[in-house]
């Protein structure tokens, strides 16, 4: 691909078929159905392998529904099912299925032929030319899959140009190149395919990758690079063993990488992502490129401070492309630059003395190895701004809180009160309970003054968070006939509700004075 040109590159997504043998992975009849239409209509793929043929009735039941969705759509020319060297029966299997693709799999190296056939070449050869025929016959047009192609190239190329020789004229519309047992890596199959390309400059050649070392990727764009105008792909890269080439990071690579071009709707490329993820059961990993939870989040205070002075941490991945947002989530790594730009896109202006006490509450949060997001963000500042005294008349030293099975939780408080020191330790039914009776001892018995009477505790999720960095206790106390109410958050529950009480604590110590 040299200069300017732009190549044109056909995508074929097997998550219904490839993506279908994950272990532990079955997808219902109607689910199929939604990921096929998603990924014809929203992502626009260019061809969708849906099944294999012969499998159940259930697939055959999986096939029929989507083939009668797709040609009332005008689709249905894009739905392809595998099919084997097997007679009649796999086209008759495909046909009577509604569908009018096959993707033929056949022996692409001698020692499958030979050994798990037990036929010759040209015997086997035979038998493909009577499958392609037939589906001819049929109305059913035919792609074919040299399986094992990569191992074929390596120890017996001569079997492989003998079979494509020999079919090359037949009407097969695509020569589909599986790299079966993912053992190939960029240098080699850069050299393989431009052998193909080279000695049959008419064909279509399609590469499909398995992903055994890692090189699903590196290899699809060896691909591209050495000729071929159709790469197979599946959401989230599921598929037998390792897996298959992620749609997302084919697409994103292709078109920025290679300046390739598809016809794929990258702004729809994470949704669909996150409808296979639950359809599936399997977790899109948070680093995954392109469609992981973490990937355009930042945490590195420099980094943001970069980004705010000229975008100089962002590359061609705009989040927006893939229809999501970039995030600044906050750690003990976050520095005031990444908490400032969280809250001037929230609207929240603060003085700089009130920013550094933000800062340092969500730097107590990252030493905890908790990240916080813009949505809990208000939370933290009203917490802050809110409660936190210049003048704290009651402080914490230290405590200790501990639970054993079969035995009452103990605390141990280190409380200081106007500057005095009070120890105290007791039991309770909780870890809460007996920190607040070392409270209630000190009060009572040392300083001889009344203690609050809890009268409602709540713990929750501060309302939108999304991260599980922080928990809101709020406490609900009466005293001398009012009541007061305290919050606090925290990662921890019980320290939100031990910050919740010396809040109170601080609030009534102005009554005394």
């Amino acid at each position: 691909m040299g200069g300017s040109e732009l190549r044109k590159i056909e995508i074929m997504d097997t998550t219904l078929r490839d993506g279908e043998q994950t272990s532990g992975v079955s997808f219902m009849p109607h689910e199929k159905l939604v990921i096929a239409r998603a990924l014809l209509q929203d992502l626009n793929v260019d061809r969708i392998e849906v099944a294999s043929a012969r499998v159940s009735n259930g697939e055959r039941d999986s096939v029929k529904n989507i083939c009668r969705w797709a040609r009332r759509a005008g689709l249905l020319d894009r739905v392809e099912v595998l099919g084997f060297v097997d007679g009649h029966e796999s086209v008759d299997w495909i046909r009577d299925a509604g569908c009018r693709r096959l993707n033929l799999l056949c022996k692409g190296s001698r020692r499958h032929c030979e050994e798990q056939l037990g036929k010759t070449a040209e015997e086997h050869i035979a038998d493909i030319r009577e499958v392609v025929d037939y589906a001819k016959e049929q109305g059913v047009g035919v792609n074919l899959y040299l399986e094992d192609w990569s191992n074929g190239m390596k120890s017996s190329p001569d079997y492989v140009f003998a079979l494509v020789d020999a079919l090359k004229d037949s009407g097969i519309q695509r020569f589909m190149l599986p790299d079966t047992l993912g053992i190939l890596n960029p240098l080699d199959l850069i050299r393989y395919v431009r052998r193909m390309v080279k000695r049959y400059p008419g064909l279509h050649f399609d590469f499909h990758a398995h992903n055994d070392y890692d090189l699903a990727i590196s290899n699809v764009l060896a691909a591209v690079l050495a000729g071929c105008r159709g790469i197979h792909t599946s959401v989230n890269g599921l598929g037998e063993r390792a897996g298959n080439a992620p749609l997302a990071s084919v697409q994103a690579i292709l078109k920025d990488q290679f300046q390739a071009q598809t016809n794929i709707n990258e702004s729809r490329l994470n949704e669909v992502s996150r409808l296979v993820e639950s359809y599936s059961g399997i977790a899109i990993p948070p680093n995954q490129p392109i469609t992981g939870n973490h990937v355009f989040t930042q945490v590195a205070g420099v980094h943001a401070d970069g980004d705010n002075k000229g975008g100089l941490y962002q590359n061609d991945l705009i989040p927006e492309r893939f229809g999501r947002r970039r995030e600044y989530a906050m750690g003990k790594n976050s520095g005031k630059a990444n908490i400032m730009q969280n809250l001037k896109e929230l609207g929240l202006e603060l003085t700089a003395e009130q920013a550094r006490r933000v800062t340092q509450r969500i730097i107590e949060l990252g030493d905890k190895k908790e990240l916080v997001t813009q949505e809990d963000l208000p939370y933290i500042v009203s917490d802050v701004l809110k409660h936190t005294t210049i003048d704290e008349r009651v402080k914490l030293d230290s405590y200790m809180v501990s639970t054993s099975y079969g035995l009452r939780p103990v605390a141990s408080v280190r409380l200081s009160v106007n500057g005095t020191v009070y120890e105290e330790t007791a039991t309770g039914d909780g870890q809460y309970d007996a920190f607040v009776r070392c409270i209630r001892h000190i009060y009572r018995d040392k300083l001889g003054r009344k203690f609050p009477w809890l009268s409602n505790y709540n713990v929750s999720i501060p309302p939108g968070g999304r991260t599980d960095a922080l928990v809101q206790t709020i406490i609900e106390w009466q005293f001398e006939g009012r009541t007061y109410r305290t919050h606090a958050l925290d990662a921890d529950q019980t320290e939100a509700a031990i910050k919740a009480t010396i809040k109170l604590l601080n609030i009534i110590e102005d009554i005394y004075q």
